[in-house]
């Protein structure tokens, strides 16, 4: 896919004399266009449960939350056995992690996620301390990534603090970053699809025109997003003739 939108980007700047986009600074569109459209799947799933829980979302739309709960779980991953920091008595969670969705001990046991000054209150009382069979953790620790609503640390501790092993966590990863990758041909890049460091988009191939539209924003350029549409038909149309 991503050749097909840099083709894309590239006959519509071509067309208004809009001027030239680098290989590196499509990558670097790309990127930012791609966690843009990732977060969106997040917002846009979170109003859908919203609206569906108020009723106010007619039968048409009930698959919605569905849709969006399919791509989301796309990037959902179990890390089993997460890193642990004697010095600060603390799990290392994955550096590609956005949202956590569980903790378990030992396999099955859940862990209750709670905020800092909640745990202080919990370990106070020797009715709601945490347990081995019930345990509770909070995030901590400064974020590798861009800090997000979702992703405030990089590290998680659990109690009782004699739990230092056996902790899985099931989260939502980053989206790789998109990269077109290419060999220099008589002075212009070409696509090179079989580079090591090649990575294609991982969203939806139904996302491909509005991650042409976003791209073309970053580039400073305004355009209607049924252009875009139009231009991605005619390029996929090229690109179909070329392989018959």
């Amino acid at each position: 896919m991503i050749n097909t939108v840099r083709n894309t980007v590239m006959a519509i700047l071509n067309k208004d004399n809009n001027g030239y986009v680098t290989p590196e600074e499509f990558n670097l569109f790309a990127k930012q266009a791609q966690l843009e459209l990732f977060e969106e799947y997040f917002y846009d799933y979170k109003n859908a449960l919203n609206l569906q829980n108020k009723r106010l979302s007619n039968s048409g739309y009930a698959d919605i939350p569905k849709q969006i709960a399919e791509v989301i779980d796309l990037f959902t991953r179990k890390e089993t056995g997460l890193a642990y920091s004697a010095p600060t008595t603390s799990f290392t969670l994955p550096t590609d992690w956005y949202t956590l969705n569980s903790v378990f001990y030992n396999t099955t046991t859940e862990v209750e996620r709670v905020n800092q000054n909640k745990i202080n209150q919990l370990v106070m009382s020797n009715i709601t301390a945490p347990t081995t069979s019930y345990p509770a953790y909070y995030l901590t620790g400064a974020s590798t990534s861009t800090p997000t609503p979702t992703s405030p640390g990089n590290s998680l501790i659990v109690y009782p603090t004699t739990i230092t092993t056996n902790i899985d966590v099931l989260y939502v990863r980053y989206p790789s970053d998109p990269k077109w990758t290419y060999n220099t041909v008589s002075g212009s890049p070409v696509f090179n699809q079989s580079a090591a460091d090649y990575q294609d988009f991982e969203l939806p191939l139904s996302d491909q025109d509005t991650l042409v539209f976003k791209i073309l924003e970053y580039a400073g350029v305004n355009i209607r997003e049924a252009a875009v549409t139009a231009f991605a038909s005619q390029e996929e149309a090229i690109n179909d003739q070329k392989e018959t």
